[in-house]
């Protein structure tokens, strides 16, 4: 068992890209420079002189000329926005599919992982906060251009790119480009976020997506401004968006005590989700562990994962799971029909797949997902 510190510190060492004898890109590149990147989806502003008015995500920023907006991941220069974190990732490891998490994309494959500095939400509760809650100007990065990351991923036998561990709409541009290499030769794109973007850059984006995990805090906007310092609604069009745009959906929701754990608001959550998203949407019922800003709280009890995962289940979805509990029962993925296990998990590992064709083995009722090339 590893800390959340030694883990972040393990992959901005870049061991598997030294392994693949990329050690000459990563030294190209141990600091970001000034920045070269020209920002998408901002307008120049003339109050305050030589302004720049970030249109990525729901806060719109107007930053001031010398200065960063609120993500710490853009910065203006006399009324130019540029993306500090293009081609400057400070994370690069390869990771099982299912830690993303994604449950039903590829069982068993592994993700060539990025991530640049830097977030537009304030979690109290943030779990990489040590790369999330600065900008790229304070972490160590390495030059990676998009066609690198692409042959990186295709060396190390990965079927996907995961934008992940920070928030991926910081680093907008780069994604994108390595996006649309990625598509070219037959990877897949899957994206953790917290949904935090505006509906322009993510139709965009969903062109060159295959996947989302969407982080669903909570259900309240108390919630969203209280711990987060943002909104609920612009995730909620979100995850509507990406539904529209054919995007599979997964869900995370970090279960906390005292906050976002009450019945009636996970009852609610599930509800929307069934509504809206449809039953076969995967939601992942997470603990907490003391974190960041919010050390003073206890663990959340198994029991209260436990409980969400049954309110989902009576709320009609066919597929709730518990997180952060390994060898729990409620890892594992059930036939919605006949009730078997289909996908017996223990951790990240897959004990057995019954999972064929995109069919229960058993009883051939559709299981959702992405599951073969």
């Amino acid at each position: 068992m590893i800390t959340r510190r030694q883990f972040v510190t393990s992959i901005c060492l870049l061991p598997f890209a030294l392994r693949l004898g990329a050690g000459n890109a990563a030294e190209r590149g141990a600091s970001p420079g000034p920045p070269t990147r020209e920002a998408r989806y901002y307008r120049k502003a003339s109050v305050p002189k030589n302004g720049a008015e970030c249109r990525l995500c729901p806060r719109e920023c107007v930053v001031p000329d010398g200065e960063l907006g609120f993500c710490r991941a853009r910065k203006n220069t006399k009324g130019t926005l540029y993306a500090l974190g293009y081609a400057a990732p400070c994370a690069i490891h390869v990771d099982p599919i299912e830690k993303k998490p994604f449950y039903h994309v590829r069982p068993r494959s592994a993700s060539f992982s990025i991530a640049s500095a830097g977030c537009n939400l304030r979690c109290r509760f943030c779990q990489n906060w040590q790369i999330s809650q600065v900008s790229p100007l304070e972490t160590t990065n390495h030059f990676l251009p998009p066609e690198e990351v692409v042959e990186m991923a295709l060396k190390s036998g990965s079927e996907s790119i995961a934008y992940t561990y920070t928030e991926p709409t910081n680093f907008f541009e780069y994604m994108i480009d390595v996006a649309a290499l990625a598509r070219k030769r037959g990877l897949l794109n899957v994206y953790h976020s917290n949904g935090y973007i505006n509906p322009e850059p993510l139709k965009e984006l969903t062109a060159y997506l295959d996947a989302a995990d969407i982080d669903l805090k909570g259900f309240t906007e108390s919630f969203y401004h209280t711990l987060c310092d943002a909104k609920l609604k612009p995730v909620l069009e979100t995850l509507k968006i990406l539904k529209e745009k054919g995007v599979w959906i997964e869900i995370t929701n970090l279960v906390i005590p005292g906050q976002n754990d009450d019945v009636a608001t996970i009852a609610g959550m599930c509800t929307w989700i069934r509504r809206d998203l449809g039953p076969d949407v995967p939601v992942h019922f997470s603990r907490f562990f003391p974190m960041y800003k919010m050390t003073n709280i206890s663990p959340t009890p198994v029991s209260t994962v436990e409980r969400a995962r049954e309110i989902a289940m009576k709320a009609g979805l066919h597929y709730a799971y518990t997180g952060n509990i390994p060898g729990h029962a409620g890892e594992s993925t059930y036939c919605p029909g006949c009730k078997k296990v289909v996908i017996k998990r223990v951790g990240y590992s897959i004990q057995a797949n019954e999972v064929k064709n995109g069919k229960c083995k058993f009883c051939g009722v559709p299981i959702k997902g992405i599951w073969s090339a």
